[in-house]
C-alpha cells in the first residue's frame, strides 16, 4: 500500500497528454475474444484495470503482447481454452463482466464471479443477465454466475431496463455474433460506447444507429482481426483541467476529441472557465489565472449541475467539479443520480475547510471560495481520491492521502505527471 504525499499552492502548468480512454479500453479489450484472428489496439492507458483486463484475457488463454513503449497490446485468442474466469482477477475490476458476451457469443459458455470495482453504491447486473437471457442464455447465479448458450444466441428485441454503458457493450459483443438481428432501446451512447461498436464494425460487424439509444446489430456468423487506437480520455483530461483552474495555472491539453468538449463544456462554463479548442489540431488550452464565478439561472436561482447518461455530464468528473466549485466564488446545488454513494466523499473535503452542505446522499451545496488546509484523507474511490488530489493541489500546507492505489486504477502514473507539470507531491509507503 502507498499514500501520496502533497504540499500544495503550486500552479498546475504546462502539457498534458490525454491517454486513451479507460472505459472505451476494457470493452475493446473484452471484444478481442470475438475472434480468433490478432487484434491490435493503439493508445493503451498502461493503468491498474486495463493490467487486469490483460491477465483475465491470459488466462482465457489468448496470447497478449503488450508494448508499453508504443501503447499497443497484440491479442490473439486463436485457442480459448478456459472459461471458468479467475474469482480473485474478477474481484479487480468491475470490466470483468464484459467477459460474459464474448465468451458466450464464442464459446457458448462463461463462468466468472461478482465483479470487484469502486463501492459507489449499487451496482447492479440485472440489465446484463436479463439482455443475455433474452439472447437465449442460461444464467444462474448465487457466489458465482455461470451462462450457457450451448447452441448458437439468438437474435431479440431488448428493452433495456437502464441506459447502462457495461450492459450495453456487452449486449452488443454477444448479439455481434448471434442469429438474426438483434434491436436493443435505451442504450447507452458514450463515446466510449461508440468506440466498441465502431471497433465490431471494423471486425466485419454490422451495428447500425451508432451514436444514439437505439441499436440494430446484424449477427454475423464470423468476426475477423482488427486494428483500432482508442479514443482519448475526457474525464482524464477534464481532472487535469480542474486541477490547472484550482491553483491558477496554464495548460494545454493534446489529443481531445473536439464533439467530447461540446458536451462537457457547459458544466466548466457556469463556473466563468473559459478555454479553446483547436480541432484540427485537437488541442484544448486553458489560459492562466481564470476569475471564476458562479452564473446563476434566472431571478439569482441557485444553478443546478446534475449527471447522467450522454450526452448529460457524466458522473465521473462530478467529484473533481464540486472542487471547482469550491474554488468558485457562489453557490451550487450537485445533484449525482447515479450513484448514492458517491457524495459521502466530501467529508473529507468539510475536514480540509470546504464549505458544503450534504443535503442527503444524492445532493451536496457547494459555496464558495473557501480556503482548503492539508489534511490526512484517505481516497474511497477512483474518482473521489482524484478529487482529493485536486484539492490538496490547492490547499494550504501538506495533505496525505492514503489509498493511491485506487486511483492507480483509473489514472496512469498520477504523481509523476503532476510532478511535471509543476506539483509538489511524491508517493511513499503506507
Amino acid at each position: 500500500m502507498s499514500k501520496f504525499v502533497i504540499k500544495g499552492r503550486r500552479p498546475i502548468s504546462g502539457i498534458h497528454r490525454t491517454p486513451g480512454n479507460k472505459n472505451a479500453a476494457l470493452p475493446m479489450l473484452a471484444a478481442s475474444l470475438l475472434t480468433s484472428e490478432p487484434v491490435t489496439l493503439h493508445n493503451l492507458p498502461l493503468i491498474a484495470d486495463v493490467m487486469t483486463m490483460l491477465e483475465l484475457l491470459a488466462d482465457t488463454g489468448a496470447s497478449v503482447e503488450l508494448d508499453r513503449a508504443a501503447r499497443t497490446v497484440r491479442i490473439c485468442a486463436r485457442r480459448v481454452r478456459n472459461t471458468h474466469l479467475s474469482k480473485t482477477l474478477c474481484g479487480r475490476v468491475r470490466s470483468s463482466i464484459l467477459f460474459a458476451g464474448p465468451l458466450l457469443a464464442r464459446k457458448g459458455m462463461v463462468k466468472l464471479y461478482p465483479p470487484g470495482g469502486d463501492v459507489i453504491g449499487r451496482r447492479r447486473i440485472d440489465t446484463h443477465l436479463d439482455g443475455l437471457r433474452q439472447l437465449g442464455a442460461t444464467v444462474r447465479g448465487g457466489r458465482s454466475f455461470s451462462f450457457k448458450a450451448p447452441k448458437r444466441l439468438e437474435a431479440s428485441s431488448i428493452l433495456l431496463d437502464e441506459a447502462s454503458v457495461t450492459a450495453t457493450g456487452n449486449l452488443v459483443m454477444a448479439a455481434a455474433l448471434a442469429k438474426g438481428t438483434t434491436t436493443l432501446y435505451n442504450t447507452a451512447c458514450e463515446p466510449h460506447v461508440q468506440n466498441l461498436c465502431h471497433m465490431i464494425n471494423s471486425m466485419g460487424g454490422s451495428i447500425q444507429g451508432i451514436g444514439t439509444n437505439r441499436l440494430t446489430i446484424q449477427g454475423v456468423d464470423a468476426l475477423h482481426g482488427t486494428e483500432r487506437r482508442i479514443g482519448p480520455d475526457y474525464i482524464d483530461a477534464g481532472s487535469y483541467i480542474t486541477a490547472a483552474l484550482v491553483t491558477g495555472g496554464e495548460l494545454t491539453i493534446e489529443d481531445v476529441e473536439a464533439s467530447d468538449w461540446d458536451v462537457l463544456a457547459k458544466p466548466f462554463q457556469r463556473f466563468g472557465v473559459r478555454w479553446s479548442i483547436d480541432r484540427q489540431a485537437r488541442t484544448l488550452k486553458l489560459p492562466a489565472r481564470q476569475k471564476l464565478k458562479t452564473s446563476y439561472d434566472l431571478g439569482d436561482a441557485i444553478p443546478k449541475v446534475e449527471d447522467g447518461p450522454w450526452p448529460m455530464f457524466p458522473s465521473d468528473l462530478m467529484s473533481v467539479l464540486i472542487v471547482l466549485a469550491s474554488q468558485t466564488r457562489g453557490t451550487t446545488l450537485f445533484f449525482e443520480k447515479m450513484f448514492e454513494s458517491r457524495m459521502y466523499f466530501v467529508d473529507h473535503l468539510i475536514g480540509m475547510g470546504a464549505r458544503i452542505v450534504q443535503c442527503d446522499p444524492h445532493r451536496v451545496v457547494v459555496t464558495g471560495p473557501a480556503l482548503l488546509q492539508g489534511s490526512r484523507v484517505s481516497s474511497p474511490d477512483i474518482r473521489a481520491g482524484m478529487a482529493l488530489l485536486v484539492a490538496a493541489l490547492c490547499a494550504r500546507n501538506e495533505t496525505v492521502i492514503h489509498n493511491a492505489e485506487s486511483i492507480d486504477r483509473g489514472y496512469e502514473a498520477v504523481e509523476v505527471e503532476l510532478k511535471r507539470l509543476g506539483a509538489n507531491i511524491e508517493r511513499v509507503s503506507d
